[in-house]
Protein backbone atom coordinates (compact mmCIF):
# COMPACT_ATOMS: atom_id res chain seq x y z
CA UNK A 1 0.00 0.00 0.00
CA UNK A 2 1.60 3.19 -0.91
CA UNK A 3 2.02 6.29 1.38
CA UNK A 4 0.20 9.60 2.21
CA UNK A 5 1.09 12.46 0.26
CA UNK A 6 3.69 14.19 1.77
CA UNK A 7 2.83 16.64 4.44
CA UNK A 8 4.30 19.94 2.10
CA UNK A 9 1.67 18.77 -0.74
CA UNK A 10 -1.02 19.04 1.73
CA UNK A 11 0.24 22.64 2.84
CA UNK A 12 0.39 24.03 -0.46
CA UNK A 13 -2.92 23.39 -0.96
CA UNK A 14 -4.50 24.55 2.19
CA UNK A 15 -2.62 27.23 1.02
CA UNK A 16 -3.72 27.48 -2.27
CA UNK A 17 -7.67 27.13 -1.26
CA UNK A 18 -7.64 29.78 0.94
CA UNK A 19 -5.71 32.48 -0.66
CA UNK A 20 -8.08 31.34 -4.09
CA UNK A 21 -11.32 31.48 -1.65
CA UNK A 22 -10.31 34.87 -0.39
CA UNK A 23 -9.32 36.43 -3.80
CA UNK A 24 -12.58 35.00 -4.78
CA UNK A 25 -15.36 35.90 -2.59
CA UNK A 26 -13.10 38.59 -0.54
CA UNK A 27 -14.33 36.78 2.43
CA UNK A 28 -12.78 34.92 5.27
CA UNK A 29 -12.80 30.88 4.68
CA UNK A 30 -14.77 28.96 6.98
CA UNK A 31 -16.12 25.67 6.98
CA UNK A 32 -18.45 25.34 10.28
CA UNK A 33 -19.57 28.77 9.23
CA UNK A 34 -20.44 27.33 5.82
CA UNK A 35 -21.98 24.20 7.36
CA UNK A 36 -24.02 26.23 9.28
CA UNK A 37 -25.62 28.55 6.37
CA UNK A 38 -26.15 25.28 4.46
CA UNK A 39 -27.61 23.57 7.11
CA UNK A 40 -30.22 26.20 7.38
CA UNK A 41 -30.33 27.51 3.70
CA UNK A 42 -34.28 28.53 3.51
CA UNK A 43 -33.27 31.13 6.06
CA UNK A 44 -30.16 32.30 4.28
CA UNK A 45 -31.90 32.23 0.74
CA UNK A 46 -34.60 34.76 2.77
CA UNK A 47 -32.27 36.53 3.93
CA UNK A 48 -30.28 37.21 0.75
CA UNK A 49 -33.27 37.99 -1.03
CA UNK A 50 -34.10 41.37 1.62
CA UNK A 51 -30.66 42.12 1.53
CA UNK A 52 -30.63 42.62 -2.39
CA UNK A 53 -33.71 44.76 -2.41
CA UNK A 54 -32.22 46.74 0.36
CA UNK A 55 -28.50 47.40 -1.24
CA UNK A 56 -29.03 50.30 -2.69
CA UNK A 57 -30.27 53.37 -0.55
CA UNK A 58 -32.44 54.94 -3.05
CA UNK A 59 -34.17 51.55 -3.21
CA UNK A 60 -34.78 51.44 0.38
CA UNK A 61 -35.80 55.34 0.85
CA UNK A 62 -38.51 54.46 -1.91
CA UNK A 63 -39.67 51.28 -0.50
CA UNK A 64 -39.95 53.26 3.28
CA UNK A 65 -42.25 55.70 1.51
CA UNK A 66 -44.10 53.03 -0.40
CA UNK A 67 -44.62 51.69 3.21
CA UNK A 68 -45.06 54.76 4.43
CA UNK A 69 -47.93 55.72 2.05
CA UNK A 70 -49.88 52.33 2.41
CA UNK A 71 -50.07 52.57 6.09
CA UNK A 72 -51.32 56.62 6.48
CA UNK A 73 -52.81 56.30 3.26
CA UNK A 74 -50.99 59.67 1.69
CA UNK A 75 -48.69 59.74 -1.06
CA UNK A 76 -45.52 60.16 -0.88
CA UNK A 77 -44.30 64.22 -0.36
CA UNK A 78 -42.80 65.29 -3.80
CA UNK A 79 -40.16 68.79 -2.94
CA UNK A 80 -41.69 71.99 -4.67
CA UNK A 81 -39.43 74.27 -5.73
CA UNK A 82 -39.27 77.48 -4.35
CA UNK A 83 -41.88 80.46 -5.13
CA UNK A 84 -40.75 81.82 -8.77
CA UNK A 85 -38.70 78.51 -9.74
CA UNK A 86 -40.50 77.03 -12.58
CA UNK A 87 -37.25 74.40 -13.24
CA UNK A 88 -38.36 71.08 -12.14
CA UNK A 89 -36.93 69.61 -8.64
CA UNK A 90 -33.55 67.59 -9.65
CA UNK A 91 -33.65 64.34 -9.38
CA UNK A 92 -31.68 62.60 -6.23
CA UNK A 93 -28.47 61.34 -6.94
CA UNK A 94 -27.74 58.06 -8.29
CA UNK A 95 -25.07 56.15 -5.93
CA UNK A 96 -22.41 54.31 -7.87
CA UNK A 97 -20.61 51.40 -7.17
CA UNK A 98 -18.47 51.63 -4.26
CA UNK A 99 -20.32 54.85 -3.21
CA UNK A 100 -22.73 53.26 -1.47
CA UNK A 101 -22.18 52.64 2.48
CA UNK A 102 -24.49 49.88 2.55
CA UNK A 103 -22.98 47.84 -0.06
CA UNK A 104 -19.89 48.30 1.03
CA UNK A 105 -20.09 46.00 4.03
CA UNK A 106 -19.14 42.63 3.81
CA UNK A 107 -22.12 40.11 3.82
CA UNK A 108 -20.98 36.17 3.97
CA UNK A 109 -20.66 34.56 0.86
CA UNK A 110 -23.74 33.13 -0.91
CA UNK A 111 -24.99 29.91 0.18
CA UNK A 112 -24.61 28.35 -3.37
CA UNK A 113 -20.81 29.15 -2.98
CA UNK A 114 -20.25 27.56 0.53
CA UNK A 115 -21.96 24.57 -0.50
CA UNK A 116 -19.46 24.38 -2.97
CA UNK A 117 -17.04 24.74 -0.89
CA UNK A 118 -18.32 21.72 1.40
CA UNK A 119 -18.65 19.40 -1.80
CA UNK A 120 -15.01 20.19 -2.39
CA UNK A 121 -13.81 19.36 0.55
CA UNK A 122 -15.72 15.70 0.21
CA UNK A 123 -14.42 15.23 -3.55
CA UNK A 124 -11.08 16.54 -2.57
CA UNK A 125 -10.42 13.64 -0.17
CA UNK A 126 -11.90 11.33 -1.82
CA UNK A 127 -9.54 11.85 -4.58
CA UNK A 128 -6.62 11.94 -2.32
CA UNK A 129 -8.04 8.50 -1.00
CA UNK A 130 -8.23 7.13 -4.45
CA UNK A 131 -5.18 8.19 -5.84
CA UNK A 132 -2.91 7.35 -2.15
CA UNK A 133 -3.99 3.82 -3.01
CA UNK A 134 -6.40 4.10 1.01
CA UNK A 135 -9.53 4.60 -0.01
CA UNK A 136 -12.01 2.47 2.28
CA UNK A 137 -15.43 2.39 3.11
CA UNK A 138 -15.89 2.28 7.24
CA UNK A 139 -17.61 2.62 10.30
CA UNK A 140 -15.23 3.44 12.85
CA UNK A 141 -12.07 5.29 13.79
CA UNK A 142 -9.88 2.40 13.02
CA UNK A 143 -7.37 0.23 15.38
CA UNK A 144 -6.13 3.10 17.24
CA UNK A 145 -9.36 4.75 18.20
CA UNK A 146 -10.33 1.13 19.32
CA UNK A 147 -7.21 0.72 21.43
CA UNK A 148 -7.06 3.70 23.21
CA UNK A 149 -10.78 4.23 23.53
CA UNK A 150 -13.45 1.50 22.65
CA UNK A 151 -14.20 -1.40 20.66
CA UNK A 152 -17.47 -1.48 21.77
CA UNK A 153 -19.62 -0.14 18.19
CA UNK A 154 -22.21 1.29 20.12
CA UNK A 155 -20.43 3.08 22.80
CA UNK A 156 -17.98 4.21 19.84
CA UNK A 157 -21.14 5.71 18.57
CA UNK A 158 -22.03 7.46 21.25
CA UNK A 159 -18.33 8.96 21.81
CA UNK A 160 -18.29 10.22 18.34
CA UNK A 161 -21.85 12.20 18.55
CA UNK A 162 -20.87 13.72 22.16
CA UNK A 163 -17.59 14.96 20.65
CA UNK A 164 -19.17 15.95 17.17
CA UNK A 165 -22.32 18.35 19.30
CA UNK A 166 -19.09 19.29 21.76
CA UNK A 167 -17.01 20.66 18.97
CA UNK A 168 -19.68 22.20 17.17
CA UNK A 169 -20.26 24.08 20.83
CA UNK A 170 -16.78 25.40 20.69
CA UNK A 171 -16.52 26.48 17.35
CA UNK A 172 -19.63 28.40 18.00
CA UNK A 173 -18.82 29.43 20.89
CA UNK A 174 -15.08 30.56 19.78
CA UNK A 175 -16.68 32.48 16.40
CA UNK A 176 -14.65 29.52 13.98
CA UNK A 177 -13.08 26.22 13.92
CA UNK A 178 -9.54 25.33 12.67
CA UNK A 179 -10.28 26.81 8.94
CA UNK A 180 -11.96 30.18 10.06
CA UNK A 181 -9.05 30.92 12.73
CA UNK A 182 -6.04 29.01 12.14
CA UNK A 183 -5.91 28.91 8.05
CA UNK A 184 -7.54 32.56 7.36
CA UNK A 185 -7.85 34.16 10.44
CA UNK A 186 -4.19 34.01 11.57
CA UNK A 187 -3.34 34.19 7.80
CA UNK A 188 -4.61 37.76 7.77
CA UNK A 189 -3.25 38.32 11.25
CA UNK A 190 -6.16 38.80 13.63
CA UNK A 191 -5.68 38.90 17.11
CA UNK A 192 -8.86 36.90 18.30
CA UNK A 193 -7.67 34.09 15.13
CA UNK A 194 -4.31 33.82 16.74
CA UNK A 195 -5.56 33.57 20.60
CA UNK A 196 -8.35 31.21 19.76
CA UNK A 197 -5.79 29.23 17.64
CA UNK A 198 -3.16 28.91 20.02
CA UNK A 199 -6.17 27.90 22.42
CA UNK A 200 -7.95 24.73 20.38
CA UNK A 201 -4.65 23.36 19.00
CA UNK A 202 -2.38 23.51 22.79
CA UNK A 203 -5.60 21.74 24.29
CA UNK A 204 -5.74 19.07 21.35
CA UNK A 205 -1.81 18.84 22.21
CA UNK A 206 -2.42 18.25 25.77
CA UNK A 207 -5.15 15.21 24.92
CA UNK A 208 -2.97 14.12 22.56
CA UNK A 209 -0.43 13.46 25.09
CA UNK A 210 -2.84 11.96 27.77
CA UNK A 211 -4.39 9.26 25.42
CA UNK A 212 -0.85 7.94 24.23
CA UNK A 213 1.43 8.54 27.30
CA UNK A 214 -0.59 8.58 30.21
CA UNK A 215 -3.93 6.19 29.35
Amino acid sequence: MSSYWPWWAGAIGLALVTIGYTVATDRSLGVSSAWDRVVHWRRERDLERVEEEFTDDRALADALAAATAEHFGTAPAVPMPPHGDTRPPEPAAESTPGENPSATGLRPAPVVTQAALLVSIVLGGWIAAITSGRFQVRFDMGPDFRDLVTANPTTMVIVLFVGGVLVGFGTRLAGGCSSGHGLSGCGRLRPVSIVATAVFFGIAVAVSFLLWKVI
